[in-house]
């Protein structure tokens, strides 16, 4: 796994994108060769910087991939799906590069002179052959045993099925469980049947890794074992490590406070809080002017579609437990809760207007969260601010829940890209496990990848309600 913008990528993955990125720089710098001849080709790609303008196709390509969720593996069930989306991506890309060139003719591959050459269409067809023969061997390459980890899960409780369970779901990390103790059965669990199990992996080379899922260590972890097999170079891993590297969140139940103590992380120093509050700022101005021709707009629609005020109010709770109004465009009827007090909104929730649904699936009814971000009421990227009601009942019943209102409360957060929304406490359960480690690992560069990951929910309206 390697840590970028604090989120842990597998390596695979990260081969696969730059692999692409090399096959899209190929294909069009062979189709200006092909064009203009080994000489020519050269003083345009260096002298003219057409290498540059290759490089920008590039970017443009792997954001395309990247907003089709081709490098979101978990979300491609099948191998026919992979290459549908490959063909939409290529689709997508030739009319983004017709477009450019269309609109900025200088930003033809050897100037607009070269209209007729076809460069693009050339760049288009060798990419699309290679790239699809690239996933074809890429997929082959990596489900060769030789290149896949053997993994050894010591553990029976719920963390490690956790664990087993995510590792067998996840193929890109490249991991095969071949055991764990679970599987042996409580009655033949020891510490000396533990170690000797595990050397007898070791001695008959069917384990790289060894990862430590044992709720009760002092007990049963077979530590002389374990330390043999370190020296011996076997990989030792703690499972609540490892979880929090391949989800993205930090599991609440079961947690030993001491590594929430002990561990790395939970940078909050008056400097960097200082710098996430100007930066928190600045986004929502930008998009506060961006969006202001938008705002009459919803307030026509609003107020012809439906009786009652234009903004709605509610009580949140934001950072140290302070209570503030949260504002939205109204979506629901004026008189949503008059029966059932405070409630979650659900899948098809008839109080939603039929304008409300539009703006909720669009975020455009967020807008006036900017002015409380403005105001220091919330920051632009955090936890989701909840309702007062509702936090007071989710910490007697969730473990840490408090620890999310450390840091200013978000219009999106780690949580809202990463899991859909919650309106239940097993959903708010786990929303909080994705808050807790947004704040364990928070940084400027997690903000900005949060706020590129946003722009990609809306646009493709996920997780709105």
């Amino acid at each position: 796994m390697v840590r970028i913008f604090n989120v842990y990528y597998p390596l695979r993955t990260l081969i696969l994108m730059g692999g692409e990125a090399v096959l899209v720089v190929v294909s069009f710098a062979a189709a200006v060769v092909v064009a203009f001849g080994p000489q020519d080709a050269q003083l345009i790609l260096l002298d003219e910087l057409g290498y540059v303008k290759i490089m920008g196709i590039a970017g443009l390509a792997l954001l395309c991939l990247y907003y089709f969720d081709l490098y979101d593996l978990q979300r491609l069930r099948t191998t026919g799906e992979i290459y549908v989306r490959l063909l939409l991506v290529l689709g997508s890309l030739s009319f983004l590069l017709a477009a450019l060139v269309w609109t900025w003719p200088d930003l033809r591959v050897g100037g607009p002179a070269t209209a007729g050459r076809g460069i693009f269409l050339g760049g288009l067809s060798v990419l699309t052959v290679s790239l699809l023969a690239w996933r074809a061997g890429y997929d082959w390459v990596l489900r060769q045993p030789w290149l896949r980890e053997r993994v050894y899960v010591l553990g029976t409780g719920k963390r490690a099925e956790q664990l087993v369970e995510a590792l067998r779901s996840r193929s890109e990390l490249g991991m095969d469980v071949v055991g764990w103790a679970g599987a042996i059965g409580n009655g033949s669990l020891t510490r000396e049947s533990l170690g000797a199990y595990l050397i007898s992996l070791w001695q008959t080379r069917q384990m790289d890794r060894v990862i430590v899922a044992l709720h009760d260590r002092r007990g049963m972890m077979p530590v002389d074992e374990l330390l043999q097999l370190r020296v011996r170079g076997v990989k030792i891993e703690d499972a609540a490590s490892l979880l929090e590297k391949i989800t993205g969140k930090i599991e609440v139940d079961d947690l030993n406070p001491s590594w929430l103590i002990f561990s790395q992380g939970f940078r909050l120093t008056p400097l960097f809080l200082f710098m996430r509050r100007a930066l928190a700022k600045l986004i929502s101005l930008v998009l506060l002017i961006l969006v202001l021709p938008l705002i009459p707009l919803i307030i026509l629609a609003i107020k012809f579609t439906s009786p009652g005020p234009i903004l709605y109010s509610q009580k949140r709770v934001g950072i140290h437990g302070r209570v503030f109004n949260c504002f939205k465009f109204r979506t629901m009827r004026p008189d949503a809760e008059a029966d059932t007090g405070a409630t979650w909104a659900r899948d098809d929730d008839p109080r939603i207007t039929a304008i409300g649904k539009l703006l909720r699936t669009t975020r455009l009814d967020e807008i006036p969260q900017l002015w409380n971000v403005l105001r220091g009421d919330m920051g632009f990227v955090g936890p989701r601010p909840e309702r007062p009601e509702f936090v007071e009942w989710l910490s007697k019943e969730i473990p840490f829940y408090q620890l999310r209102h450390l840091i200013r409360p978000g219009i999106t957060g780690w949580a809202q890209v990463s899991y859909d929304y919650g309106a239940s406490l097993e959903q708010a359960r786990e929303k909080l496990r994705y808050d807790l480690y947004y704040i364990k690992n928070i940084s400027l560069s997690f903000d900005l990848y949060i706020v590129f990951q946003t722009a990609k929910i809306v646009v493709f309206g996920r997780g709105a309600k």
